[in-house]
């Protein structure tokens, strides 16, 4: 993450989102004041996919779900794709 005083920051935020718009800009930016970490800035969909793998994580029950399912994919319990297409009825 890049790191900018505060002062600089304030400069640059109208430009923002143009930088974050960048092929491959995924990272955000934190903002200092006196040298400290006060705040960070990120771009919209770091954001979006950190709070929707905070809410996945969240979910009891679908964690259930991921954890079974790995244990099953560990003890080679795997159904292949012509199985899935037959169950469907594809």
């Amino acid at each position: 993450m890049t790191v900018l005083p505060m002062i600089e920051a304030r400069r640059r935020f109208t430009h923002l989102p143009e930088s974050f718009e960048k092929p491959g800009e995924t990272e955000g930016l934190t903002v200092t004041r006196r040298g400290k970490p006060v705040m960070a800035v990120l771009p919209y969909e770091l954001y979006e996919s950190m709070v929707e793998t905070l809410e996945v994580l969240a979910d009891d029950s679908l964690m259930r779900q991921i954890k079974a399912a790995s244990r099953e994919i560990r003890a080679g319990k795997l159904v292949g794709l012509d199985q899935v297409a037959k169950g469907l009825g594809l």
